[in-house]
């Protein structure tokens, strides 16, 4: 599925029906008095996150979006119908935005999570509601406002627990195609991801996380050069980042310290919250040195680098150390998750309780 990341929309909440001007008509009752009932309110626009959505593709052929319109009051006192809600389904991780101001209105990380994007018009009054004891039979009701017209500026990124970072042909993909059930294009050239790839590994009973196959990153990225800013924002949802560097000899192109060096700088320069991020280094192709030279192939890029974190010798193609490292992550991951949990539930117990 082409995955698509960004999309504008306009969506229209429906009008307030308006109050109507009535007064009450029946047999041996000379001063019946108004009855005009109020209008409806009209039907407001909603985004849900649905997991079962996972492109932002249909809204570039359905970019219009209109909420019903409430309708007029009616006599006896009856009020109109409220116009209903629109309720559009998007993925989960979808960022909203207004397109005019670039004003973040708000972030769909959940599956059912609503998001009011444009409210409903007031609903007018009829003139019932004016009568008084100087004004017993008014002529004068109110119209309904208008709903909110607004154009939107969707955002997707992708809610992973593990992101790929590396350049081009590290041999991510092949991860991922290894790791999990997913089959991303592979072949010996860059630029074969031209979109994120999504895999569920599998490390035990009850344990997985999904993995995103992030394409590779060019030298001005950051600035945008080729497909940066669109790859750079996913990174930024992952709980981890594994760093894939190609250790082979045998590529002539490929030098692990300058590709490192590279990616590295374009992380920083296009958002400090990568600094936050945990990520780890994963030395790919090493099946393709002899099993004595490989550990000084390692420390030589670590001490190239000034590397300090965990650091894993794998090969992608033949499945060599990739076990270890998805038992590793998975143990990692449900490390920050309890950490989460016990910083949320001290936070609620620090709280300030009403007696």
């Amino acid at each position: 599925m082409r995955f698509v990341d960004e999309a504008l929309i306009f969506v229209q909440a429906g009008k307030g029906g308006n109050g109507i001007v009535s007064f009450r008509r029946e047999k041996f009752i000379e001063f019946g008095g108004p009855d005009g009932g109020d209008g409806g309110d009209g039907g407001s626009v909603f985004l849900r996150g649905n997991e079962g959505v996972n492109t932002l593709a249909d809204f570039r052929f359905n970019r219009r979006f209109e909420a019903k319109n409430g309708q007029p009051g009616e006599g006896r006192n009856k009020s109109g119908k409220s116009g209903e809600d629109l309720v559009i389904d998007v993925p989960v991780g979808t960022q909203v935005y207004v397109a005019e101001t670039d004003e973040l209105i708000g972030d769909i990380t959940e599956h059912g999570q609503a998001l009011l994007v444009a409210q409903g018009g007031f609903h007018g009054l009829g003139n019932t509601r004016y009568k008084s004891s100087v004004n017993r039979a008014p002529r004068q009701s109110k119209p309904g406002s208008a709903g909110e017209g607004r154009e939107l500026r969707l955002e997707l990124k992708l809610l992973a627990d593990v992101g790929l970072l590396g350049m081009p042909n590290a041999g991510k993909s092949t991860l991922i195609s290894a790791v999990s059930s997913a089959k991303p294009k592979i072949a010996d050239y860059p630029f074969t991801t031209l979109h994120p790839n999504l895999g569920v590994v599998r490390v035990g009973m009850l344990q997985s996380f999904v993995m995103a196959d992030i394409p590779g990153l060019i030298e001005g990225a950051a600035e945008g050069a080729g497909l940066g800013h669109q790859f750079l924002r996913h990174l930024s949802r992952n709980r981890l980042l594994l760093h894939v560097l190609d250790c082979s000899p045998l590529s002539d192109s490929q030098d692990p310290v300058r590709d490192f060096q590279q990616v590295d700088a374009e992380l920083g320069k296009y958002d400090e919250v990568f600094v936050e991020i945990p990520r780890w280094l994963v030395l790919n192709k090493m099946d393709t040195l002899p099993a004595e030279e490989q550990a000084a192939r390692e420390a030589e890029i670590v001490a190239a680098i000034g590397w300090q974190g965990p650091v894993y010798r794998i090969s992608a193609a033949t499945g060599e150390g990739t076990q270890q490292l998805c038992a590793d992550v998975m143990q990692k991951l449900e490390q920050m998750k309890a950490d989460e949990e016990f910083l949320s539930s001290a936070e609620h117990w620090d709280a300030p309780h009403e007696s």
